[in-house]
């Protein structure tokens, strides 16, 4: 049995969570390189390992299977929009707050250049990606559910209201994230490979909530 390290030469906490970081990060990189190049179905656990170079073992010490680390990304991005819509400011009625929190997301993604996120291609590939796989959808779906929940409560102790009984902040989260979702898979569709860029983005987002009060009127006509 190995002798543990004394306290004195044990890696600082600071410095483990930054390699941990690192192997998962590159997990992921490897992961959506290969699902994109050879499909989702073709890919196995092992190779995505092999292209860390770390075994089958530690794939699995970060993600339980191959959904989960085809969704990591999409995860930490949706964490990072709940994030960012807590701390908004508090005169903003609820749809200025998530309007504001996705800008400040797509932001992010501009300014990490690919470090955490991949690039603004990268994440729009990964959508495309997922609506493309009936198992990675149905997996994406189940946690998008769970986010509009989480989405709803923030709204909802916001505008000091109860969930449960006033219906606004589910019905908002919902719609607000079917838009979401209709606006990145038409952007990826309509835009060159090589043209996506977090401005594209932005406006085509801004343009589909602009569309939400005449959508949601009485009349269309």
């Amino acid at each position: 049995m190995a002798t543990p390290l004394p306290a004195a030469v044990q890696p600082p906490a600071g410095l483990r969570e930054r390699k941990k970081q690192r192997t998962r990060d590159a997990l992921i990189g490897a992961a959506h390189r290969l699902f994109l190049g050879q499909g989702f179905a073709q890919t196995t656990v092992d190779e995505i390992a092999a292209e860390v170079e770390v075994s089958q073992r530690t794939f699995f010490r970060y993600f339980a299977n191959k959904e989960e680390v085809a969704l990591a990304v999409l995860a930490d991005v949706e964490e990072e929009f709940l994030e960012r819509l807590r701390t908004r400011p508090a005169e903003e009625n609820p749809l200025q707050a998530m309007r504001g929190a996705v800008h400040e997301v797509w932001q992010a993604i501009d300014q990490d250049r690919g470090a955490r996120y991949g690039t603004v291609t990268a994440v729009l590939e990964l959508f495309e990606l997922i609506e493309s796989t009936p198992t990675l959808l149905a997996a994406h779906l189940r946690h998008s559910f769970q986010q509009e929940g989480e989405v709803a409560r923030i709204l909802a102790e916001r505008e000091a209201l109860d969930p449960e009984t006033d219906l606004r902040p589910r019905l908002l989260a919902a719609v607000f994230g079917t838009v979401v979702r209709i606006s990145h898979l038409s952007y990826a569709a309509s835009a060159d490979q090589h043209s996506h860029c977090t401005d594209g983005m932005l406006a085509l987002l801004e343009r589909h909530f602009d569309e939400l009060g005449p959508a949601l009127a009485g009349s269309w006509r």
